[in-house]
């Protein structure tokens, strides 16, 4: 039987069926409602041996009782699961469960590496985790989304933008001077941690990964999908009883 991997976000939901690590199809679902009315038209009765969620968004239990009737085992990730990583955290269980399952990607997509993983998302989040399987922890940022909502949302007069596209070092009208300050910003943040960690493999993953792929010259790797592959790595295991 295949395994459901589900990943849900502060504002959207992605899952996958996989065979083993392999992953099929990416499912996508925008907002933060219906999620259990998605996953179910998903199953569509088919059997399923694991079904494993990371979780950092709203979620009712319901949708957690749903799920663990329709598999051998539901495996909900939190901070403080236990997993083939030495976690570090001092508070484990304030650690969103994404961060945790990239890091174990990591160990499994970069074995005896250390890494530093930037996700684009709401926030940024930047970890680390070194080449013994050790999550280090990290930083969270607000992500490119973000602050260009805070500046709208807490000035009187300046505009909601965009990211563009050739954006100049200095702004000489209020958008591109906006985009330049928040994405150039951004860009820099970035650049400091990958010098501050010049021994690192540096990976981006989220939704703005492949922008700021291109946009930052050191070698990178950008990688779709990260946090399922984490989760078909972590209901795999469970299957072979590892």
């Amino acid at each position: 039987m295949k395994n459901l991997l589900i990943d849900v976000g502060n504002s959207s939901l992605k899952a996958a069926f996989a065979e083993g690590t392999e992953l099929e199809e990416i499912h996508r679902k925008e907002g933060k409602e219906r999620y259990l009315e998605f996953i179910l038209q998903l199953l569509d009765d088919e059997p399923v041996s694991v079904i494993a969620v990371s979780c950092v968004g709203d979620t009712e239990e319901m949708f957690f009782e749903e799920l663990e009737r329709r598999c051998n085992k539901l495996i909900v990730v939190k901070g403080e699961t236990p997993l083939p990583i030495i976690n570090e955290y001092r508070r484990p269980e304030t650690l969103g469960a994404d961060r945790l399952v990239a890091a174990y990607a990591a160990t499994k997509l970069f074995p005896e590496k250390n890494c530093m993983i930037f996700d684009f998302g709401t926030a940024v989040t930047i970890d680390f985790v070194t080449a013994d399987g050790k999550f280090l922890g990290g930083n969270i940022s607000p992500g490119l989304n973000s602050r260009f909502r805070a500046l709208n949302d807490y000035t009187q007069r300046l505009p909601l933008v965009k990211t563009g596209i050739d954006i100049p070092l200095r702004g000489r009208e209020t958008t591109e001077a906006i985009q330049a300050g928040v994405i150039l910003g951004l860009i820099f943040e970035i650049e400091g941690y990958i010098r501050a960690y010049p021994d690192y493999t540096v990976i981006f993953i989220g939704g703005d990964a492949n922008y700021f792929a291109e946009e930052i010259k050191n070698p990178i790797f950008a990688v779709c999908n990260f946090v399922l592959i984490g989760l078909a790595h972590i209901a795999n295991s469970y299957v072979d009883g590892n």
